[in-house]
C-alpha cells in the first residue's frame, strides 16, 4: 500500500503541475490577439478571446482541454492514495509511520477511518482529496462558461500543485518506519475518540477547502476582466454551501469541546478556534456584500478582497493547526511545515553582518498574485452607483462589512500577539479570553443591531416615518423582554456579565421580532390575495424569494445562538469529594452518589484486548425532592496511548444543562471527586445551529419563476380594512419582484 500510495501522489503532483502550467499557457495564448493582416477577421478573434468557443484557435483549445482532463485525473490519483492509507490503517500495517502513530489494533473501525485526518500528513492528504473533488465537480460543469471555468480550473490546479508538493516532499503520509515495524501502534489521541470527531474535521475541511472555488472564480474573473456579475451568480451556491459546511464544522467543534474537554464551556478563544472563525467572518461579510454588487453594482472592490481574504485565512487556519505556530489543545501536529505556507527568512551568515534573505511561501505568493491583478485591473471594479444616504440598506451592508472585518482583525491580532511579542521583545505574551470578550462583545452587539435593522431599511434612502413604523413593534418586544429579565433578578448594574447578557438577549429578541414581522407582513398580503391562511401565505412568500427569506431564517438562528450564549453569565459550578450516599447541592438540583463502577470497553473484532478501561460514578439527580434522572460520568484510560480521558455526563433541557464530571480520586484521601455545573440556555446554541442550517438550505432552493412572481404581484380586490391601507414594505417588495425576480435582495 505504501508504494502504491506514494506513486499515486507523485502522479497527482505531475498532473496538477501540467494542469496549472499547460492550462495557464493555453489561456495566455488564447488571450493574445491575432496580428492584423490578410485574412484577419476581428469578429472571429473577438469570439475566440471572449468565450473560447468553436472559433477559437485549435492549438490553445486542445492544450486547454488536456489541462482540464489532467485536472479530472488528479481526483483519481489522490483517491487512490486516500484508499491506500485507509487500507493500511484497517489492515494494521504499522510499517507505515503514519499508521503506527495514529492507529492501533484495538481501535474501533470508525476511529481507524478518522485517523485519516487526525495527524498532519493524513489531514493534508484529506485536504488535497477534498480540493481534487471540488475541482472535479467544477471541471465537469465547464460548459456553463468555458473561459471563466478554464481560468478557475487553472487557479485550482495551482493550489492543488502546492498541496501535492507538501505531500511529496514535506509531509509524506506513506513514509516507512525505520527498522522493524512495531507490533502495535500508538493509537488515536483519546481526545479524538468521540463520535463527533468522525464528522467535525470533515465538515470544517469542507468549509476551508470549499472557499478555494469562489476564490478561483473571483481571481479568474478579475484576470480576464469578466463583464457583469455572472461570476457571482455562478459561485453564489458554492459559497453558501461552503459557508454552511464551515458553520457546522465550527459548531460541532464547540460541542466536542463542551462534551469532551470537561471544562464546562464550548468556546475558549483557543488559537485554532480563532483560526476557524476568521474565514467564517469574512465569508459571512462576502455573502452579504455580494447582494450590493448584484442589486446596485457597488462594493466590487470589497467583494473581490473579501473572498481573497477568506481563502487566505482558510489557508492560514491550516497553517496554525498543522504548522506549529501556536500551542493549542486542537493542534495535534507540530512541525516546521509552516515555512511552506508563510515563507522562510533569515541571514546568509552571522545576523546583522550578512545578507538577509526571504523565500516566499504559498500565502505570500497568493497575496502577491491577488495584489498584482487587482492593481492591474482595478479600473474594472468601479462602482456603478454611489451611497446616497447613511440610513439605507446600502449603508447597513457597508457597516456590516466594517464590523465583521473589525471582529476578524481583533481575533487575528489576539491570536498572533504571542508570536509578535516574542519577535519584538523576546518574551511570549499570551492574550486570554478577557481581552477577546472585552473587545468582541461590543462589536457583536453592534452586528446584532445591524442584523435587526438591515431587512427593514429601504434601498437608497429610508425615511424617518418608515423607521418608526417598521421598528416600533420589534423595539417594544425587546424592551418587554429586557424588563422581564430585570424583574426575574438580572442586575445589569451589578456586573458587566449581567449587562452584556441583558443587552444580548434584548438584541436577539429584536432580530427575531424583526424577521417574524417581515414574514407576517408579506404572508398576510399573499394570504389575502390568494385566499389562504397566514401560514400558507408565509410559505408562498418564502418560495417567491428563497434566498432572501432563507437568509432571514438564518438570522433567527443567529439570534437563538446569541441568546444561548448569554446564559454564560449565569453559570454555576461546584466541586466536592463524594463517597457513597454523599450529597452535592447546586442550583435547583441535589446530586446523590449512589455508587462507583469499573470496567473495560468491548473487544474490537479480531482482537483479545479492550481499547480502554474506565471508572464511572452513578449519580442520582433530585429536584424538589423527586428523582429526575441518573447520570453516569466516567473517566477512561486508553491502553495504547497511556492517557486518561473524561467522559462528561450532560442532562440538557431548554432552560439549562446539568453537567457532571468524574475527576478521578484525590491522591491524598483516596476519595472520588465530582465536579458539577449548571449552564443555563446552552441548548439554544445547538438549536440555533439547526435553524441556521435550515435557513441556508432554504436559501439554496431556487425561487419560483419570474413569470409567476409577476402574476402573483398583480393587485387583487381586497375588502375591508386592508384595502384602505397604503402599500406596506412587503407589498412594495412583491411588486419589485415582478420586475427583477429578486424580492429586495
Amino acid at each position: 500500500m505504501a508504494q502504491l500510495g506514494s506513486f499515486a501522489l507523485l502522479l497527482a503532483l505531475a498532473l496538477s503541475g501540467y494542469a496549472f502550467f499547460a492550462g495557464g499557457l493555453a489561456l495566455w495564448r488564447a488571450a493574445v490577439p491575432a496580428p492584423a493582416g490578410p485574412g484577419y477577421d476581428p469578429q472571429i478573434d473577438l469570439t475566440r478571446r471572449r468565450d473560447g468557443g468553436a472559433a477559437a484557435a485549435q492549438g490553445p483549445d486542445r492544450l486547454r482541454e488536456t489541462a482540464r482532463r489532467a485536472g479530472i485525473a488528479i481526483w483519481l490519483t489522490v483517491t487512490v492514495a486516500v484508499i491506500a492509507l485507509l487500507v493500511a490503517a484497517f489492515t494494521n500495517d504499522f510499517s507505515v509511520a503514519y499508521v503506527a502513530h495514529h492507529s492501533n489494533i484495538t481501535l474501533p473501525a470508525a476511529y481507524k477511518f478518522a485517523a485519516l485526518w487526525s495527524g498532519q500528513e493524513g489531514s493534508l492528504l484529506f485536504w488535497s482529496w477534498l480540493l481534487a473533488t471540488y475541482g472535479l465537480v467544477l471541471r465537469l460543469r465547464y460548459k456553463t462558461d468555458r473561459r471563466l471555468f478554464a481560468y478557475a480550473g487553472v487557479i485550482l490546479a495551482g493550489v492543488q500543485f502546492f498541496f501535492q508538493l507538501l505531500l511529496v516532499f514535506a509531509a509524506p503520509p506513506f513514509a516507512l518506519i525505520a527498522g522493524t515495524p512495531p507490533a502495535d501502534g500508538n493509537g488515536l489521541n483519546p481526545l479524538l475518540q468521540y463520535p463527533e470527531m468522525v464528522i467535525h474535521p470533515p465538515m470544517l475541511y469542507l468549509g476551508y477547502v470549499g472557499f478555494a472555488v469562489p476564490f478561483a472564480f473571483a481571481l479568474g474573473a478579475l484576470i480576464m476582466r469578466y463583464p457583469g456579475e455572472k461570476w457571482i451568480h455562478i459561485t453564489r451556491r458554492w459559497t453558501m454551501v461552503t459557508w454552511l459546511f464551515l458553520t457546522c464544522g465550527i459548531f460541532l467543534g464547540m460541542h466536542w469541546a463542551y462534551a469532551v474537554l470537561g471544562w464546562g464551556g464550548y468556546w475558549g478563544w483557543d488559537p485554532v478556534e480563532n483560526a476557524s472563525v476568521m474565514p467564517w467572518l469574512t465569508g459571512t461579510a462576502f455573502l452579504h456584500s455580494v447582494m450590493m454588487q448584484e442589486k446596485r453594482g457597488m462594493l466590487k472592490v470589497w467583494n473581490v478582497w473579501l473572498i481573497f481574504c477568506t481563502f487566505m485565512l482558510s489557508i492560514f487556519g491550516t497553517t496554525l493547526t498543522r504548522g506549529g505556530l501556536v500551542s493549542s489543545v486542537h493542534a495535534f501536529a507540530q512541525s516546521s511545515i509552516g515555512d511552506w505556507f508563510l515563507g522562510a527568512a533569515g541571514w546568509s551568515g552571522e545576523p546583522w553582518k550578512s545578507v538577509p534573505y526571504y523565500v516566499p511561501g504559498f500565502l505570500t505568493i497568493v497575496f502577491a498574485a491577488c495584489l498584482y491583478f487587482f492593481i492591474r485591473n482595478r479600473d474594472h471594479l468601479k462602482s456603478e452607483n454611489r451611497l446616497e444616504s447613511l440610513v439605507s440598506r446600502e449603508s447597513s451592508f457597508l457597516f456590516n462589512n466594517l464590523l465583521l472585518l473589525a471582529a476578524c482583525f481583533v481575533i487575528l491580532w489576539g491570536t498572533l500577539f504571542p508570536i509578535l511579542s516574542e519577535w519584538v521583545q523576546g518574551t511570549k505574551v499570551t492574550v486570554g479570553p478577557p481581552f477577546f470578550n472585552r473587545v468582541e462583545l461590543p462589536i457583536a452587539m453592534a452586528l446584532l443591531l445591524l442584523t435587526a435593522m438591515g431587512p427593514l431599511l429601504a434601498w437608497r434612502k429610508t425615511s424617518v416615518e418608515s423607521m418608526k413604523r417598521n421598528f416600533g413593534l420589534p423595539a417594544i418586544a425587546a424592551a418587554v423582554t429586557m424588563a422581564a429579565m430585570v424583574a426575574a433578578g438580572v442586575r445589569p448594574w451589578v456586573d458587566a456579565g449581567s449587562f452584556y447578557a441583558l443587552m444580548t438577549v434584548g438584541l436577539g429578541v429584536l432580530v427575531a421580532a424583526t424577521v417574524v414581522m417581515e414574514f407576517v407582513r408579506g404572508g398576510r398580503v399573499l394570504a389575502a390575495h390568494n385566499g389562504v391562511n397566514l401560514a400558507a401565505g408565509m410559505l408562498q412568500l418564502t418560495r417567491r424569494n428563497t434566498r432572501r427569506y432563507g437568509g432571514y431564517v438564518v438570522h433567527i438562528g443567529v439570534a437563538l445562538v446569541v441568546v444561548g450564549m448569554a446564559g454564560l453569565a449565569f453559570n454555576q459550578d461546584k466541586e466536592q469529594e463524594m463517597g457513597y450516599g454523599d450529597k452535592l447541592a447546586i442550583g435547583r438540583y441535589t446530586l446523590v452518589c449512589r455508587s462507583y463502577t469499573q470496567g473495560q470497553s468491548e473487544m474490537v473484532a479480531g482482537t483479545t484486548d479492550p481499547n480502554y478501561d474506565y471508572e464511572a460514578a452513578i449519580v442520582d439527580v433530585f429536584r424538589n425532592g423527586k428523582l429526575v434522572t441518573t447520570m453516569y460520568p466516567e473517566q477512561r484510560f486508553y491502553h495504547s496511548s497511556r492517557q486518561p480521558q473524561h467522559m462528561v455526563a450532560i442532562r440538557s433541557t431548554p432552560r439549562e444543562d446539568l453537567y457532571i464530571i468524574y475527576a478521578g480520586q484525590n491522591p491524598d484521601t483516596g476519595r472520588p471527586i465530582i465536579k458539577a455545573r449548571v449552564n443555563p440556555l446552552v441548548m439554544w446554541v445547538w438549536v440555533g445551529l439547526l435553524v441556521m442550517a435550515l435557513g441556508t438550505a432554504v436559501a439554496l432552493v431556487p425561487s419560483v419563476a419570474a413569470a409567476k412572481l409577476a402574476r402573483a404581484a398583480k393587485p387583487a380586490p381586497v375588502r375591508g380594512r386592508l384595502a384602505q391601507q397604503p402599500a406596506t414594505a412587503a407589498t412594495a417588495s412583491l411588486a419589485a419582484a415582478s420586475q427583477t425576480g429578486e424580492a429586495g435582495d
